[in-house]
């Protein structure tokens, strides 16, 4: 196989999965209007690890798609897995750092993603140099974290105990179950 050939098919998967992910955060941005008007405790998260980086990833692809389309006159056809990036890192990566993290009426935006009320079976706190929200999904085998401002703590462990107490998570004990553990006691 040519490495032409080669180079231009592991573009292309490149494409689709940059795509794939672009089409993600524009679910999520989405998915964050509906949420904003019904937010219960939000703030706005850090910058991820990398941010400056991702942007200068996100310029240098941007040089490098100008470089093809005006000196090398290449078809935008052959320039998917490039422009797909160049969105990802360019436009993606910032604008996914907005969504504010934090509580929302029908769930929790977490570092990750959102997580439903329902699908929360634990929670831990964790506070090492940054308190952190650990919540655990009873659905799938996943924990995600949520870093919680020092300032909102109070507020966020409150706001948990009310939605314990509203029945919308449920907190599932380990070993024996014998009733004698009141829920909220878990936030």
């Amino acid at each position: 196989m040519e490495p032409q050939l080669l180079l231009r098919q592991v573009l292309f998967l490149f494409g689709v999965g940059f795509l794939l992910a672009n089409l993600k955060v524009v679910a999520d941005l989405l998915l964050f209007r509906l949420r904003r008007r019904r937010a219960l405790l939000t703030w706005q998260a850090d910058k991820p690890p990398f941010y400056g980086f991702s942007l200068a990833l996100g310029v240098l692809l941007g040089l490098l798609l100008a470089f093809k389309i005006f000196v090398q006159r290449r078809p935008p056809s052959q320039l998917f897995g490039e422009s797909m990036m160049f969105v990802y890192y360019g436009y993606m990566t910032p604008l996914a750092s907005r969504i504010a993290r934090g509580f929302y009426h029908d769930g929790v935006w977490s570092d990750s993603g959102f997580m439903r009320w329902k699908q929360i079976s634990a929670v831990s706190w964790k506070e090492d140099p940054k308190v952190t929200l650990v919540l655990i999904s009873q659905l799938r085998s996943i924990a995600r974290r949520l870093v919680v401002p020092g300032p909102l703590y109070g507020e966020a462990r409150r706001v948990l105990r009310d939605r314990v107490k509203a029945h919308d998570i449920h907190i599932g004990g380990t070993g024996l179950e014998l009733g004698s553990r009141d829920e909220s006691d878990a936030v």
